[in-house]
């Protein structure tokens, strides 16, 4: 057998590589993990002092030509500002969406590639979309918001902050202030309400607006549920009500340069289109309440020739008696079965005339309400023309069952203003009283609440809110250029006039000191063309003894389109009474009236405020946006009246300008800016300066 021959003569032993390398990257290993674990921690605790310390706290979220949307992480705020961040328009309060306790590190647009607009899921909660819109003629920019929630039962809620802010607009309240800033309203419907049966609703006009000093105005959508609260001097809160149909949150926020002109840019976006002058004759004519406890229209007609004598007597001139609902109804003394008369084309009714009346000028009052124990209603049913009233389908055969509600303490139904068959037996209605009375003016009352949604039942889409009262005054446009309604809501471009909500007979917010701020309110939302609450206020309903508050009370009302009066100036005091109120009359027409005449156009070309707040001839005077006690009529005359009990002196304010103000009984000019201090204001007067060139 050869011999095998060794392949390895050298000494050194002989081993195997694979197991030195295997023992060498066992020790490598520990270690490049033990430096794996060190770098995860770094990055972690990096990771966390970025989110914690390092991130910035603002974040934009859009950019205009001016002005930005920010958010800050830290107090969960959308904030528009100026590029420049010198300015702060308004700051949104949006962490309740969601956990209010998540501090949500940093905001991600989903539409990236649009750089004006953003999008985002906030925390699974509701999606957020935000479009930017730049208007480069009027030089404002809107932000269009969208809250949508993501599941059902989802509340959406935004606050916008009072802070160096003075808010106007909205809806009245019992006690109007102005700005809104000092006003306190619990979480509830934004919707217009009667403020005599809920005194801490919202009352007589609303608009789904607010406008704000820094020069921003919020504009919300008016076709979805909305709730509001006030804080009093902290914020404002919109919010959607919980839901199973998953409601938005939809507003804009406009920004402008300064208030005056992110108001006229708001109102081409609130406003509709061609808006409609009411009968300018009504500013030449007082109203006088006819305060008659009777129980027939022969003893209304004795009362209406006792009461008309005594206005002549006491040299009062030509005036319109207005007549309430229950002495409209004792004059027309109709079996008003129009509903049935109507079918067989017969109107043959019971009736006296009132001759009398007719030569008069005189405004009756109606309301969409029937009682339920009249014939009327139950010859309705018989004929089965249950649709004439709100109702809801009944079971088993699905007829119509109408609602039954509360007016003035009767059980009634509520005509349903959405059914052309009612409308058209409510004008007949009309018709038939100015054939037989020949009134010169209607007012419409009643129209406030939703008898739905006081029931907890879902109305139809159509009378969902107040669109109860946008409707009623399509109706009342119908009945001519002289209607007059109680509550406004998307109706200030219509041919009517509002009347302003009663006011207690006293000098607190609530009475004299409410009168100019809810004067303010009104024109400042488009209706400029009010009837103002009765001389001494008609809150309670008895006459004003006090002499003063009347005089007082007097002097504002004479500068309103529509001098009106529930206390006879005879009753209230001694023949000085008498004799102001005559003359305030006068001056009304032959003053007052014109200058309202001459600035209704202006307002049906422009949509500016015949009544305007001080802040209007200078809107970067921050000094006149929180004055509550003087206005402006138009541009050129300025009203101080004297809204405390017994003072004869007050401080004014003259805006400033570039121009200046004299006395309208002195010879006295004094420049814009200057704070006139215990300037005299006797009972018998009232201050009043015109603007000058400089």
């Amino acid at each position: 057998m050869p011999h095998a021959r060794n392949r390895n003569p050298s000494p050194i032993p002989e081993v195997t590589w694979d197991t030195g390398l295997k023992e060498m990257n066992e020790t490598w290993k520990g270690a490049i993990a033990c430096l794996g674990v060190a770098v995860f921690f770094v990055m972690t605790i990096g990771i966390i002092y970025w989110q914690v310390v390092d991130q910035p706290n603002k974040n934009w979220i859009l950019k205009g030509g001016f002005s930005g949307l920010i958010w800050e992480r830290r107090t969960h705020s959308l904030v528009i500002q100026t590029l420049t961040e010198d300015k702060t328009y308004v700051e949104i309060d949006v962490g309740n969406v969601g956990n209010p306790d998540l501090e949500v590190p940093f905001v991600r647009n989903l539409c990236w590639l649009n750089k004006t607009e953003f999008c985002y899921t906030w925390d699974s909660v509701a999606d957020v979309k935000i479009l930017l819109e730049v208007n480069e003629e009027t030089e404002t920019e809107c932000y269009r918001m969208t809250w949508a929630p993501v599941h059902c039962h989802v509340e959406l809620k935004d606050c916008f902050s009072m802070t160096n802010v003075s808010w106007y607009g909205g809806a009245g309240v019992r006690g109007q202030t102005w700005p809104i800033n000092e006003q306190n309203s619990t979480l509830q419907p934004f919707t217009v309400s009667d403020l005599r049966d809920n005194p801490s609703g919202f009352g007589s006009v609303l608009e789904r607006y607010f406008l704000g000093s820094s020069g921003v105005a919020v504009l919300v959508s008016p076709d979805m549920p909305l709730q509001m609260s006030i804080d009093s001097r902290q914020q404002f809160c919109l919010q959607s009500p919980s839901s199973m149909e998953r409601v938005p949150l939809q507003y804009t926020v406009c920004v402008g340069h300064n208030v005056k002109a992110v108001h006229q840019e708001a109102l081409q976006r609130l406003s509709q289109p061609g808006r409609e002058l009411p009968s300018m004759d009504i500013l030449r004519l007082p109203f006088w309440s006819l305060l008659a406890k009777v129980d027939s229209g022969p003893k209304v007609e004795r009362e209406l020739r006792t009461f008309s004598n005594r206005l002549r007597r006491h040299q009062l001139g030509e005036g319109v008696i207005s007549l309430n609902e229950h002495s409209t109804a004792l004059l027309s003394d109709v079996d008003h079965g129009y509903l049935t008369s109507r079918r067989r084309g017969t109107h043959k009714r019971q009736t006296r005339d009132f001759p009398f009346v007719k030569l008069l000028n005189i405004s009756i009052t109606l309301s969409p309400f029937l009682s339920v124990d009249t014939t009327q209603f139950h010859k309705s049913l018989l004929e089965g023309s249950e649709v004439h009233w709100l109702g809801f389908p009944g079971a088993p055969h699905g007829h119509l069952v109408p609602l039954l509600t509360q007016w003035r303490g009767r059980y009634c139904v509520k005509l349903n203003i959405s059914d052309p068959g009612a409308v058209a037996w409510f004008l007949d209605r009309v018709g038939a009283l100015q054939a037989r009375l020949g009134m010169e003016y209607v007012q419409l009352e009643g129209a406030e609440g939703n008898p739905y949604e006081d029931q907890a039942l879902h109305p139809p889409p159509t009378l969902r809110g107040d669109h109860y009262i946008s409707q009623l005054a399509d109706l009342a446009a119908q009945i001519g250029d002289s209607a007059i309604m109680t509550s406004g809501t998307r109706s200030s471009h219509k041919p009517l006039f509002v009347r302003m909500p009663p006011l207690q007979s006293d000098w607190s917010t609530s009475g004299l000191k409410g009168f100019i701020p809810s004067l303010l309110h009104h024109s400042l939302l488009g209706y400029n063309f009010l009837i103002p609450d009765a001389v001494g206020g008609s809150w309670s309903g008895d006459l004003v003894t006090d002499e003063e508050l009347f005089i007082r009370w007097l002097e504002i009302a004479a500068f309103l389109p529509v001098l009106s009066f529930h206390t006879p100036p005879w009753v209230c005091g001694e023949d000085r009474v008498l004799n102001l109120t005559r003359a305030y009359i006068a001056h009304h027409q032959e003053f007052v009236a014109p200058l309202i005449e001459r600035y209704a156009e202006e307002w049906q070309q422009t949509g500016d405020p015949i009544y305007r707040p001080l802040w209007w001839l200078n809107p970067h005077d921050s000094a006149a946006f929180t004055i509550n006690d003087q206005f402006l009529i138009g541009d050129e005359v300025l009203v101080a009246p004297v809204t405390e009990r017994g003072a004869v002196q007050r401080d004014i304010y003259l805006p400033e300008g570039g121009f200046l103000w004299q006395e309208a009984r002195g010879e006295q000019v004094f420049d814009g800016g200057t704070l006139l201090e215990d300037y005299p204001v006797p009972l018998d007067s009232v201050a009043v300066f015109l603007r000058r060139s400089s």
